[in-house]
């Protein structure tokens, strides 16, 4: 079987690109062409044939991705389930499936079964977990029992997975180099590939044989998306020598798998100060040759445990506005517990904006809707402002609990009204505005 960067090298539009360009008001051909240069991915594993069509990279809108799965505290998989539901109810475009605990076969197939987004995984954190509990001590893992591992996983119907390829002798010794994280290693996969290559003193295998990751990813057409294992956990510790030496592979290795025929994404950065994520978002995009670049937040600071979805927010919405193409949201929750159902649809919830704040500060054609929204706003035409909305359903629910005695007002203004009392400036035979909208109501 050929993978979608494959079929689109030799001129074939196919169904996927037909939808994402459908989706996104593109011409087919565009899509195309953008994915045989490698500068949009489409998840698209044939063992889930109805699963939602989603395209990430260049020129589409910013993605967003939600997260759920189980902890060694925390084995509830019909919670995890449920947290499935909401991902695709609050319309999150990707989601990971990351379970620590548990039967974790069973976990990732049960989420499976329940949504039709395309879903990813770290296989790292199964591999680890399984040689915790057979060894008690996860750096007896067998490099044979993880590539058998991946294949079980895309078997299932994972259409991208999150692989620490990047991660080697040299970036390992930039970090020792260094001496010091003011954040520590904060990815699980990333600590102990780290860890399983320092007991061992073998190079991490998935780097050594990544033709062979390659190879798997291809028989299922699934996207490879290059893991940050060293990504920074504290914004001090942004863009240090460790950080860089695994982006400068990663961004190598995506090059290597796109002649090889791999759909392929670049992971970052983690925890960067806000006057850094652009230079970030450059520096993939140019030592990647313009590969998907999927975000982790970025988080802007490290003080905000409990609101990190806002935090984060605010990272994605720069992000996005310099050229991220996948944002993974990040739930208050981040850096104290385990998300529950609450915390995943409020953490898609600011990503979504983020994302779309993004998107419209980078793209003038993507505003008319705030036009619209504006206008509606403008003459109190209530229903159709909620209806224009993102979130209309909290916006009804707000205005209900505090009905003004005046149904063309809000309880904000009552009587006092700035639209109101604006739209009366106007003379009644003024009719338009310099954009064809009414100033006055009929």
């Amino acid at each position: 079987m050929k993978t979608q960067l494959e079929l689109a090298r030799e001129g074939i539009i196919t169904p996927q690109m037909k939808k994402v360009a459908a989706d996104e008001g593109v011409e087919s051909g565009w899509v195309r062409e953008m994915v045989a240069r490698g500068e949009i991915v489409i998840p698209a594993n044939p063992g889930r044939p109805d699963q939602k069509v989603v395209g990430i990279g260049t020129g589409l809108r910013t993605k967003v991705n939600a997260s759920i799965g189980t902890s060694s505290d925390i084995k509830d998989i019909e919670l995890e389930k449920r947290k499935a539901r909401i991902a695709e109810e609050e319309k999150a475009d990707t989601l990971m499936e990351l379970s620590t605990g548990g039967d974790l076969d069973l976990v990732r197939r049960e989420v499976l079964a329940v949504t039709s987004l395309p879903v990813g995984n770290v296989p790292l954190y199964q591999a680890f977990s399984e040689a915790t509990r057979k060894y008690r001590n996860p750096n007896r893992l067998d490099p044979e029992y993880l590539f058998e591992l991946i294949e079980r996983q895309l078997a299932d119907g994972i259409s991208f997975m999150a692989i620490h390829c990047g991660i080697n002798r040299f970036s390992i010794e930039r970090l020792r180099r260094q001496g010091y994280r003011y954040g520590g290693l904060v990815s699980k996969g990333g600590t102990f590939m780290v860890s399983w290559m320092e007991y061992n003193d073998r190079e991490n295998p998935l780097y050594e044989q990544f033709d062979r990751v390659c190879g798997l990813m291809k028989k299922y057409d699934a996207v490879l998306s290059l893991g940050n294992g060293i990504r920074a956990g504290a914004i001090h510790d942004s863009h240090d020598r460790a950080q860089m030496a695994e982006m400068v592979i990663n961004c190598e290795l995506a090059e290597l798998g796109r002649e090889m025929g791999c759909q392929m994404m670049v992971e970052g950065p983690g925890h960067v100060p806000l006057d850094e994520i652009a230079g970030n978002i450059m520096l993939e995009k140019r030592m990647s040759g313009n590969a998907p670049y999927y975000v982790l937040g970025p988080l802007p600071a490290d003080s905000g445990a409990g609101y990190d979805h806002i935090t984060a927010a605010i990272g994605a919405a720069d992000a996005a506005r310099h050229g991220a193409d996948l944002i993974c949201y990040i739930t208050p929750a981040e850096h104290l517990a385990l998300p529950n159902e609450a915390d995943v649809r409020e953490g898609i919830r600011a990503t979504r904006l983020a994302a779309r704040i993004g998107d419209i500060a980078r793209d003038p054609a993507r505003r008319d809707r705030e036009k619209e929204v504006a206008i509606a706003r403008r003459d109190t035409r209530w229903e159709e402002h909620m209806e224009l909305l993102m979130f209309p359903e909290r916006a009804r629910m707000i205005r209900q609990e505090r009905t003004p005695e005046n149904s063309r007002t809000c309880t904000m203004c009552g009587d006092f009204c700035a639209m109101e009392r604006g739209i009366s400036l106007f003379r009644d035979d003024i009719r338009g505005d310099k954009c064809g909208h009414s100033v006055v109501q009929p």
